[in-house]
């Protein structure tokens, strides 16, 4: 699926729209906060867990999200801040995405105390 939004190839919903975008950019916070692509299988991936579904699981489990690196405690936070917003963008139906400009402020600290998103693909 990679950052194709479902509204793309789903008849569910009516075509493309700015949360296509949204979409996207989610994904790409995914793989950027895993340090991961979402179509490169790893060590703890080899059942072919989907990327986001993977992530979201670590996220509620409290686990750390990169394992490619040590880093500090303050830091895993941030990660799991960044993923916790990318979740949010990579919800199934685009009207449960939030606009880039909510995206922003929840990246940019405005929105402190962030809830994790329902499971995207549930």
């Amino acid at each position: 699926m990679g950052y194709i939004a479902p509204e793309i190839y789903s008849p569910n919903f009516r075509g493309v729209s700015y949360k296509s975008d949204v979409y996207r950019f989610g994904m790409l916070v995914l793989e950027m906060v895993s340090g991961r692509r979402n179509s490169d299988p790893g060590i703890e991936n080899q059942n072919g867990v989907y990327l986001p579904e993977w992530i979201y699981e670590r996220v509620v489990a409290g686990q750390d999200i990169t394992l490619s690196r040590e880093i500090a405690d303050q830091e895993k936070e941030t990660v799991r801040q960044r993923a916790i917003v990318a979740l949010w963008c990579i919800q199934w139906n685009p009207k449960n995405r939030p606009s880039m400009t909510k995206v922003v402020n929840m990246l940019t600290g405005r929105s402190q105390n962030l809830p994790i998103p329902p499971k995207p693909y549930a």
